[in-house]
């Protein structure tokens, strides 16, 4: 008896050793890898793997890869086909119209009047949020979007002859109202588009590997810094209730952590995407006609009224506060 009990001993000690507590949450995005999204997915990981002692790890999916694209995210995650998502937020505003305010049209033209909008906006996001389930994690900052298409845009009729892919309700708006055939899908649908031939232009900054896509099929970029948008990364509700005190302090300092490292990491972007891209032979418009940015500026002020109408009173809570902190 004793020999076998000092058997079964040893084969016990033997067996490799793995953390019993551990918890592993998917976590999907429709962007690739070295986008915004995709690097604040895999930021969001190494530092919940940190601050949680390897007691949670996140496993990353990149692409669309469980075939959930952003518009579909919140439904996904409060399913718990998921547990965490990034999404697009311009894509959501089927579930809330305030997911559409970062990608208004010219409201946010630089990195700093992004990140306030996004302040401003980071209550009334994390409210809709908790009513479909899930809590915000963090807010991941897009750099400004542009126009791609296959030639320049010199006239304002030149954004007549553009089949071009938007990002959301607004955008489609504003480029309707400009002559454009507009429609809003999903970046992982918008590439079998260009494939063949369907659209001839994206509204998109082109971030990482997404532009690297699009520089097969178009080679020209108008910078026209429509917005600067964002994207919302939740979590499960049920999943977050589920952790201890101290689990769920590691994943509120994780998400802390990841947007302000977003944030650093967006002031460098452009200039590194822009390099890219001319690589790739793409051409730079920086200096855009302005007969093409008044006529789309012309649209964008009846789609923000639009917009305003559809989200209520937040509308104007959030631009007053907005506008009388514009310098």
């Amino acid at each position: 008896m004793r020999i076998s009990s000092m058997l079964a001993g040893a084969l016990l000690l033997a067996l490799p050793v793995t953390s019993r507590a551990e918890t592993v949450w998917d976590m999907a995005t429709e962007y690739p890898q070295n986008t915004m999204p995709g690097l604040g997915v895999t930021t969001f990981a190494k530092r919940l793997e940190e601050l949680s002692s390897g007691n949670i790890r996140i496993k990353p999916g990149f692409d669309a890869a469980a075939g959930i694209k952003s518009a579909g995210m919140l439904a996904a995650v409060a399913d718990n086909r998921v547990q965490a998502g990034d999404a697009f937020a311009g894509a959501l505003e089927n579930e809330d119209p305030i997911f559409a305010l970062p990608s208004l049209p010219f409201l946010a033209t630089s990195i700093a009047d992004a990140r306030r909008l996004a302040d401003l906006a980071r209550p009334v996001i994390a409210a809709a949020l908790q009513q479909k389930g899930q809590r915000l994690l963090y807010l991941t900052p897009w750099p400004p979007s542009g126009i791609w298409s296959k030639g320049p845009l010199k006239t304002p009729a030149d954004l007549a002859s553009l089949s071009i892919r938007t990002y959301d309700k607004v955008s489609s708006d504003v480029f309707a109202a400009a002559g454009a055939k507009a429609a809003s899908i999903s970046f992982a649908d918008t590439m079998p588009k260009l494939v063949d031939g369907s659209m001839n232009a994206v509204l998109s900054s082109g971030d990482g590997g997404a532009g690297k896509r699009m520089a097969e099929f178009l080679h020209q970029f108008t910078e026209i810094t429509y917005s600067l948008p964002l994207s919302v990364a939740s979590l499960n509700q049920s999943a977050y209730d589920g952790l201890t005190p101290e689990l769920k302090a590691a994943v509120d300092a994780a998400g802390r952590q990841t947007e302000t490292e977003l944030w650093t990491a967006l002031s460098i972007r452009l200039q590194a995407n822009y390099k890219r891209m001319a690589e790739d032979g793409v051409t730079i418009d920086s200096s855009p006609a302005p007969d093409v940015v008044a006529a789309l500026r012309s649209g964008s002020v009846s789609a923000q009224r639009a917009w305003c109408s559809r989200a209520g009173a937040v509308c104007n809570q959030i631009l007053d506060a907005f506008n009388a902190g514009k310098k």
